[in-house]
């Protein structure tokens, strides 16, 4: 009798692939179709019943995409917005979560119970006073605007502290026997160990400053400060759509993510594994 583990053997691959196979394949026909969709005329976009090939290649939407639109400034100003969420979130949510592991100070746990509480708040109350604020300190239809909200977020110093957490404290209390003070303890022997939750802290950061639109789209009229998912959002009007420059827009919005997984995707798995563990 052939033993289990000898039938996997003679697969070359998981039989889990069996059934991860046809759902990745669910998830992956949207992004076909809209990089075929972008080689569409519009003419044949908008026709019905509709084609789901295109007839030839086109670069119609690309070319006036190119042309109509500021997309190389609405992705400039994204890649900006982006770069400095994700470093922001990296120092500020790193040293706060350490803190609140290991500072001990008067109503620390009612003030990171504060800080969690804000999770629970919905975004739209807040638009609000948020924009009132902005206007106040001048920074209304500014970059800016689109980056102050991304600088730290109530997940990310959870986050953070939890992975502080189980760190054995052992390493901290004989690099300060060795004469290293706080500041160099966190530098040179905690933040090397917590490569994972930084790594999983930047996935999340860039997937959701990449990917925001309500509120630069509130925050921003002036179309030279338009980030990528404002810019395409400009293309759907009430009477008429672009869809061939709004299906190249998307293309061009999402090359940047997929490069960045396919060239990182040993990283990316493992963060993902890591964010499922429980800290």
């Amino acid at each position: 009798m052939t033993s289990p583990s000898a039938k996997r053997r003679r697969l070359p691959f998981s039989p889990w692939h069996l059934v991860l196979m046809p759902i990745a394949l669910i998830f992956v026909l949207p992004l076909v179709q809209m990089v075929l969709t972008s080689l569409m005329p519009e003419a044949q976009i908008t026709q019905f019943p509709p084609d789901f090939l295109p007839h030839g290649i086109h670069f119609d939407g690309y070319r006036t995409l190119f042309a109509e639109s500021k997309i190389v400034r609405w992705l400039v100003n994204t890649v900006v917005v982006s770069a400095i969420s994700v470093l922001a979130h990296l120092v500020l949510c790193s040293l706060a979560g350490y803190g609140f592991a290991r500072l001990k100070f008067p109503g620390r746990g009612l003030a990171f119970l504060g800080i969690i509480a804000t999770v629970m708040i919905p975004i739209q109350v807040l638009m609000i006073p948020t924009y009132l604020l902005f206007a106040r300190v001048g920074i209304v239809d500014t970059l800016a605007a689109a980056i102050v909200p991304w600088l730290a977020s109530a997940f990310g110093i959870f986050l953070m502290r939890q992975f502080f957490l189980t760190l054995p404290v052992e390493l901290e209390e004989a690099a300060l026997l060795d004469g290293a003070g706080a500041l160099r303890t966190f530098l040179s022997i905690v933040l090397p160990l917590a490569r994972p939750a930084l790594a999983t802290l930047a996935v999340f950061t860039l997937l959701s400053s990449w990917n925001d639109l309500l509120w630069p789209l509130i925050a921003i009229t002036d179309d030279t400060k338009y980030t990528l998912q404002v810019g395409l959002a400009s293309f759907q009007g009430m009477r008429r759509t672009e869809w061939s420059q709004l299906m190249a827009g998307n293309v061009i919005a999402t090359l940047p993510l997929v490069l960045a997984f396919v060239f990182a995707q040993k990283r990316f798995i493992a963060t993902m594994s890591f964010s499922g563990l429980k800290g």
